[in-house]
């Protein structure tokens, strides 16, 4: 849903019956703008805007395009990312609908970063390096493509332009080298002719309604999985589009690579961001850009799930594949900057040391694991979501790391990705989940609803199981997971699984807990993954890392409503980590209620949510509404 549509005509008319002075249309946007504000309070936050549109209203209405539709912050689907503008209109030659996203910057003077063509350095505008614009109205325009049906095929349907309506071309020449194509172009006050004229040339002087509306409601196809692809992303980077702040944190590691290298220096990137912000996206990306470059990189993290799964189907059939996916404590014995990028994928499972029970006498040392993972490349890049740490000894957090490399005298850059590509694009429902479990905000409240993402309560295990069963009938991946407060049993001798996972008379397995498959039940590392993970109820040592498009959560003992706020049972848990004595009770709450922030957040399309807690069911029944 776009926050705001209007036609430069219909901002014309409301503004006045004659000619059109731009500081009257100015007061009607801005107006139209604080209407709005509910719907998209972001548009409320950004007063540019009140100077911003009239600009480009004006530009329509002297091209004789007052029918064009604007299309203001409109949503990029799956995503919470927003196009500033998409103006939608006729095309001129072929009388089809065509549209243009446009960005608008209100920056004066800018210049390249470093004589990198993607980076730019902003004047006035503190925090570093942004995106070159024509390189994010590209990303955009090609993530459209992607995603919305109507596009589907149409290369000629979309274009793209960065309009610098406040800087001379002067003040901003360095950024006019790499615009390329159709979707790179590049405009400033100093070509506000030759802006009027290009939007001449692409749209007839005909009413857009027709195709805004068909872009509005256009089918959006399913999102690409992380790792149905990951192979082809491996070995053609174009599998994914990467936004904004994606696409600053891709383009600041391979300039700090040029730079490492050339200077025989080390920099440290930290990327952080919360479930589906695109943190293993930009680690692919990243993995498939450098090993065509030619540089020595490895992709590790901390999850044995997810570094498997990522051997198994990228490296299916290609050994040199898999040997890219490593483990944090793959590197204890590891050169001084032997590699020329580390890609520390689920960084916050860093731990104290990388020695266990298993590690020879020879290598044990009180070396810390973040040590050896910086000392490894000249570029070590840490993606990471702090609230995600749901095991005693995982310290990876943005300011122990970032505390740790300054010490050493190295140079760090840190990008926080504040789109969402998890959970529908749903920002909000994010946040719910934190205020829910007492992570962020003034604890809970009632889901109010978005149309992206769907959030309701099932009244019992079966309930919730049947829906999701459902769902997988009509193509949908679905899962069912809980919290670890039931025994985790082995196989049996006759190659089947214990139902441990009890509630009244339903019962179901967890997923089976080592490498090979028992009966249907795929390996551990596999069950988000593969067919036959739907049988059994996953933990979250095997859900954390994934995504499916319906997730199932058990709400266990060990998160209760009592008192107004729902509270901690350590007691109720059976996740051995818990049991240890080291472990304290501030410790054993904030790692269970991460638990439940991971598993709440695995799911792309719409999450249902049970309590084994009669008071905590009834609680949720005043924030959800019953499924529908």
């Amino acid at each position: 849903m776009t926050a705001f549509r209007h036609s430069a005509e219909g901002l014309a008319r409301l503004a006045t019956d004659g000619s059109v002075p731009e500081r009257r249309l100015s007061e009607v946007i801005a107006e139209c703008l604080r209407r709005t504000a509910r719907i998209n309070p972001s548009l409320a936050e950004r007063r540019s805007w009140e100077r911003s549109l009239p600009v480009l209203a004006q530009d329509l209405l002297d091209a004789g395009l007052g029918g064009v539709e604007m299309l203001v912050e409109y949503q990029l689907p799956l995503t919470s990312k927003r196009a500033d503008v998409v103006l939608a209109g006729v095309d001129r030659r072929t009388g089809e609908d065509a549209y243009v996203v446009v960005e608008l910057k209100q920056w004066s003077r800018a210049e390249r970063f470093e004589d990198d063509p993607k980076l730019v350095l902003v004047e006035g505008l503190p925090g570093g390096p942004r995106l070159h614009p024509s390189f994010q109205v590209r990303d955009y325009c090609d993530y459209l493509a992607d995603f919305v049906g109507a596009l589907a095929g149409r290369d000629d349907a979309l274009r793209g332009v960065a309009y610098l309506h406040n800087a001379a071309d002067l003040d901003v020449e360095d950024l006019y080298g790499h615009v390329q194509d159709e979707r790179t172009r590049l405009f400033t006050k100093t070509r506000r002719g030759a802006f009027v004229d290009y939007l001449r040339d692409r749209f007839a002087p005909l009413p857009g309604a027709g195709a805004a509306d068909r872009l509005l409601s256009s089918a959006v196809r399913p999102s690409k999985q992380l790792l149905k692809l990951a192979a082809e992303e491996i070995r053609d980077r174009k599998q994914f589009v990467l936004l904004d702040e994606q696409r600053l944190a891709y383009e600041i590691v391979l300039n700090a690579v040029d730079r490492a290298r050339g200077a025989d220096s080390k920099e440290v990137v930290i990327v952080s961001g919360g479930p589906g912000s695109g943190k293993s996206v930009i680690a692919l990306s990243l993995l498939g850009e450098l090993s065509r470059q030619g540089r020595t990189v490895l992709h590790a993290t901390g999850s044995r799930s997810f570094t498997e799964t990522l051997r198994r189907v990228p490296g299916k059939g290609s050994s040199k594949v898999k040997g890219l996916f490593k483990y944090f404590n793959s590197f204890m014995q590891a050169e001084r900057n032997g590699l020329d990028v580390l890609v520390c994928d689920e960084a916050h499972r860093i731990r104290e040391t990388s020695q266990n029970r298993y590690t020879p006498a020879r290598l044990r040392s009180d070396r810390r694991q973040i040590d050896e993972l910086i000392d490894a490349a000249r570029v070590p890049v840490f993606l990471l979501d702090e609230h995600q740490v749901v095991r005693p000894g995982e310290l990876g957090t943005v300011a122990e790391i970032r505390e740790h490399a300054e010490a050493r005298g190295f140079r760090v850059h840190e990008v926080s990705l504040d789109g969402q590509f998890r959970c529908g694009g749903s920002r909000a429902y994010e946040q719910w989940v934190l205020r829910l479990l007492g992570l962020d905000g003034d604890g809970p409240e009632a889901w109010t609803g978005d149309d992206h993402f769907a959030v309701s309560l099932a009244d019992s295990p079966y309930e919730l199981e049947s829906l999701l069963r459902d769902r997988q009938k009509k193509d949908y991946s679905a899962r069912m997971t809980a919290g670890f407060c039931w025994p985790w049993s082995d196989p049996r001798k006759d190659d089947t699984l214990v139902h441990d996972v009890r509630i009244g008379d339903w019962s179901r397995p967890w997923n089976v807990k080592g490498d090979r498959a028992v009966g249907d039940a795929p390996p551990s590392a596999l069950w988000a993954t593969q067919e036959g993970g739907f049988e059994q109820v996953g933990c979250v040592y095997t859900a954390q890392g994934f995504e499916y498009d319906w997730n199932g959560v058990i709400l266990g003992p060990d998160l209760v409503y009592r008192d107004g706020r729902l509270v901690t049972v350590r007691v109720a848990s059976r996740d051995p980590e818990l049991k240890k004595r080291d472990v304290t009770d501030e410790q054993a709450d904030r790692l269970i209620r991460n638990t439940y922030k991971v598993l709440l957040t695995r799911g792309m399309v719409g999450t249902l949510v049970h309590s084994t807690d009669p008071r905590t069911q009834e609680f949720l029944s005043r924030l959800l509404a019953p499924n529908s």
